[in-house]
């Protein structure tokens, strides 16, 4: 079978490697001159900065691509030179009143930090929703993430459905301890989502975290876009950079191949790993538009920071405001009441500062810096972040909150770089009712963090498990 994958991200090239092992011809088409998709980087002298995910979970969901029986012997290069390290704590938790909470993969030393730091109340409160997500956990691994879209969920047992309730958000899971709230409800911005509107079964994503842990790669996660590339280039597969895809030949209703401008690619399937909005209103020859699957995704606003001297922060640091949902109200906006998107004024802050030689130079340290945004755009659930000096003033901004929280910086910086938002930065916000797999025509895939089982290093990996299942099986 000859397959043609659009797009070289982390999706996109973990199908090519999963076919090409199978013994089928595959081609990679990158519109860029990289690989990674999201998991970008960027480099200023001598510092080096992961501008997309920063924390890896579940890293055996790659094994088989990168370990198992595709593991490199001595002398290759591969996963081998780029061990995941287990971070401890893996987040750092500050809340506007001082107090600190850390996260790490000891579930009943983590329940006992609660308990310090929250007080009995929220301890008891936190063992509550440590047993649901534990069983959300379970049932979202059997049923939905390593599986395809499909009427078979319509046999779930009873106790699995009520487990999840599809219904619920996160805020309706009723914690009163504010403080455990905001820890909770952080992990819907994995998801891009409103925390008050993404749904209970994001308490997954917790478990999983807190459950195996989280891992970090020396040199930064986009190392894992190059091993993924090296693995692939091992099997055969022709990777095409600078080639940017117009069209999905798929008349007759299935798959012939792909343009890239006057060029015809011949293919027997086409697997996309780019955004499914773009797919299905850009590259179809009939183009149609997906229903509305999701709520408004957030953006990202950052910064990257060079820094003399040792800030003693943790690898990954939150600094909570006292009113995170008057954050929210700011990024969302709610056009339905006039009411626009704008720059949120006392937003939570993340800090990921990594204590890895491999990414700044000695007596330095690489500081990305990130605040929830509203898209790119004049709409009014976006903000027009091109618009002279607001960019420059929302960067003073935030270096004057991370100071009003006791992490001053400004003294200490060798450069700024400001990061504009642009397209969501998290794949489908936070639904459950993503765009499945299989395409609207025979011989076409879709994979990657817009569609099924969703965002994130693990389940795009996932995915890709998913796509090049379905591919094998059609022989």
């Amino acid at each position: 079978m000859n397959v043609v994958v659009v797009g070289a991200g982390v999706g996109g090239l973990a199908v090519a490697a999963r076919l090409a092992a199978a013994g089928h011809a595959v081609t990679v088409l990158e519109r860029s001159e990289a690989v990674g998709g999201k998991l970008g980087r960027y480099a200023r002298d001598g510092f080096v900065f992961d501008t997309g995910p920063s924390l890896l979970t579940l890293p055996e969901v790659f094994g088989d691509l990168l370990l198992g029986p595709f593991r490199s012997r001595p002398g290759e290069k591969g996963w081998k030179t780029v061990e995941p390290v287990p971070l401890d704590p893996i987040v750092r938790h500050r809340f506007a009143d001082g107090t600190v909470l850390d996260s790490g993969r000891d579930p009943d030393a983590f329940a006992a930090r609660v308990g310090a730091a929250l007080g009995p109340a929220a301890a008891a409160e936190w063992a509550v929703l440590w047993r649901r997500a534990g069983r959300i956990w379970d049932t979202s691994w059997r049923h939905v993430l390593r599986t395809p879209l499909s009427p078979a969920r319509q046999a779930w047992r009873l106790r699995d459905l009520w487990a999840i309730r599809p219904g619920q958000s996160l805020r309706g899971v009723g914690v009163r301890d504010p403080r455990l709230r905001m820890f909770v409800e952080r992990y819907a911005t994995y998801a891009g989502a409103d925390p008050r509107r993404a749904p209970a079964a994001l308490l997954a994503a917790a478990y999983a975290e807190l459950a195996f842990g989280g891992w970090y790669l020396p040199g930064g996660l986009a190392t894992l876009a190059g091993a993924l590339l090296s693995r692939c280039l091992d099997l055969g597969v022709v990777v095409q950079f600078g080639t940017a895809v117009t069209a999905v030949d798929a008349a007759g209703g299935r798959v012939h191949g792909v343009r890239a401008g006057r060029e015809r690619i011949p293919a027997d399937a086409v697997v996309t790993d780019i955004d499914a909005g773009d797919v299905y209103r850009d590259l179809l020859p009939t183009p149609r538009r997906l229903a509305r699957l999701a709520d408004r995704s957030l953006a990202g606003f950052v910064l990257l920071l060079g820094v003399r001297g040792d800030s003693g922060l943790a690898h990954h640091n939150v600094y909570f405001p006292e009113d995170y949902d008057a954050e929210f109200d700011a990024v969302f906006g709610d056009p339905g009441r006039g009411v626009r998107a704008r720059p949120a004024p006392d937003p939570t802050v993340y800090v990921t500062v990594a204590a890895d030689p491999l990414v700044r130079p000695a007596g330095h340290e690489a500081w990305f810096v990130l605040v929830n945004a509203a898209r790119q755009g004049t709409a009014p659930d976006a903000v027009d972040w091109r618009r002279p000096g607001l960019a420059e003033a929302y960067a003073d901004r935030i270096l004057d909150v991370l100071e009003s929280r006791g992490v001053p910086v400004r003294d200490r910086l060798v450069f700024r770089e400001v990061l504009l938002p642009g397209d969501p930065i998290y794949g489908t916000a936070g639904s459950l009712r993503r765009p499945a797999n299989r395409g609207p025509v025979e011989g076409m895939y879709l994979v990657g963090g817009s569609v099924h089982p969703g965002g994130g290093l693990p389940l795009v990996a996932l995915g890709a498990e998913i796509v090049a299942s379905a591919l094998l099986s059609r022989g």
